[in-house]
């Protein structure tokens, strides 16, 4: 594991010096997109940050241009939801992006600082939200664009790229090849990287719906409950933890050398540093002599592969579902490490195809959100910084992270191979959670 330095600077001091509306180059087909039940649930921004070096000849006025002539282009085709506006259609109660032709935002700003002086860039500073415009000038949430771009030219040369979507538009694979697609757009007579799908009709629920299976997963709202990972104003501590490459070949180790590990046991990556983190999360919160409160942790999983017949690689909106694996505290703490390592990939499996239609349906008859005291938030081998532009290659890809006790993020150190782990929680829990995230490394 290595020491992530924190950044000096909290405040760039980011000076806007151009924003506008990009417009779709012909004016396109005014129709209305449907979402599934997955992604609307979704609707919440996303924001991202991607760094760039200076590189000779593309200096950052020359990047921008470049950048709204690609999105003039995908608004053209096959992305000309971009410009649009989520909208409840009041005949069928359903949330849509209605395709108006709004645009998309675009903003080029500047700092006086050097990139470099920006240390770690893995450290999810504050700062980085000044990289991103966070409001349009509309104070009314449905007149904010869906997705805004902001190039903020550092004095070196270099730049850093924001983007800010609605969840609803993609999730991260999709979001990649949105990315992919607009790198290739930059170049000069490219055709797509990847042609995406967007027949968004593929997730839709079964008529009549048809829930086969218990949800422990979700929750479903009564009036105006508020969803369960919604903030919540509390005074956190936040921390990041670094594990190498050698520290989860150690935790791989380790769950394979316990008995309790099955054949049908995926040790991933993934699935040990999420057990890991499973066990360290729920025993550092006080535990008050009742040992037998159960504990639920939520993880993302493509579905994409695992429907019958599979959805296309390129399938544009939101494919991914809650996993789930439950646990009594004492359980945590007594059982061996390959156990957990095994209940986190049972959740993983357990997401066939008649799962996840079940899962889908559910969402038709109830209105509801991922019930659990925590979810884990993965960037981790998404490959932001694997995107090839006309000016090369990002130095550093992240999410712009807003601190909650209930989500825990894992991104990509600098290289590969390592990841770092987002971890916000009150003072003494956090404290002890960084003992337990030690303890159980070495033990």
């Amino acid at each position: 594991m290595r020491t992530l330095h924190r950044p000096s600077i909290q405040d760039p001091n980011v000076k806007i010096h151009h924003s506008t509306l990009l417009l779709p180059i012909q004016e396109t087909e005014h129709e209305s997109i449907f979402l599934s039940n997955i992604d609307k649930v979704l609707n919440f921004t996303v924001q991202t940050v991607h760094f760039f070096p200076a590189k000779p000849g593309f200096p950052p006025e020359v990047v921008a241009a470049r950048l709204k002539n690609a999105i003039q282009k995908l608004m053209k085709d096959p992305y000309d939801f971009l410009a649009g506006k989520l909208n409840l259609n009041r005949q069928t109660g359903r949330l849509e992006i209605e395709c108006n032709g709004c645009g998309v935002g675009f903003v080029e700003a500047s700092t006086e600082y050097m990139l470099e002086e920006m240390v770690d860039l893995v450290y999810p500073n504050p700062a980085y939200r000044e990289l991103i415009l966070q409001s349009w000038d509309s104070n009314e949430d449905r007149d904010q664009p869906l997705c805004i771009f902001q190039v903020t030219s550092f004095k070196c040369g270099g730049f850093a790229l924001g983007i800010s979507t609605n969840h609803a538009l993609f999730d991260g694979l999709s979001f990649i090849i949105f990315l992919k697609n607009l790198a290739s757009q930059a170049f000069d007579d490219t055709p797509l990287a990847i042609k995406p799908c967007n027949n968004r009709r593929l997730l839709a629920a079964r008529s009549p719906p048809q829930v086969t299976f218990p949800h422990p997963e979700m929750l479903e709202l009564i009036g105006e409950q508020q969803p369960v990972f919604a903030s919540a104003d509390e005074d956190l501590d936040f921390r990041i933890f670094n594990l190498s490459p050698s520290d989860i070949s150690y935790l791989k180790q380790k769950a394979k050398s316990g008995c309790e590990t099955n054949k049908t046991t995926k040790i991933t990556s993934f699935n040990v540093v999420t057990a890991h983190i499973w066990r360290c999360k729920f025993l550092s919160k006080p535990v008050q002599n009742n040992w037998d409160r159960v504990s639920t942790i939520l993880y993302a999983v493509d579905i994409r592969s695992k429907l019958n017949p599979p959805l296309p690689h390129s399938y544009c909106g939101n494919a991914v579902l809650s996993a789930y694996a439950s646990a009594k505290c004492m359980d945590l703490e007594d059982y061996p490490f390959s156990k957990l390592v095994d209940m986190i990939s049972d959740g993983a499996a357990r997401m066939t195809d008649e799962y996840a239609r079940s899962v889908i349906d559910w969402g038709e008859v109830h209105r509801g959100f991922p019930n659990g005291e925590v979810l884990i938030s993965s960037w981790w081998k998404l490959g932001f910084d694997e995107v090839m532009y006309p000016w090369g290659k990002p130095t550093y890809s992240c999410p712009v992270v807003y601190h909650r006790k209930d989500i825990i993020l894992l991104f990509p150190d600098v290289g590969g191979g390592g990841v770092n782990v987002s971890v916000a929680l009150p003072a003494k829990e956090l404290e002890i959670f960084e003992q337990l995230f030690y303890k159980y490394l070495s033990a």
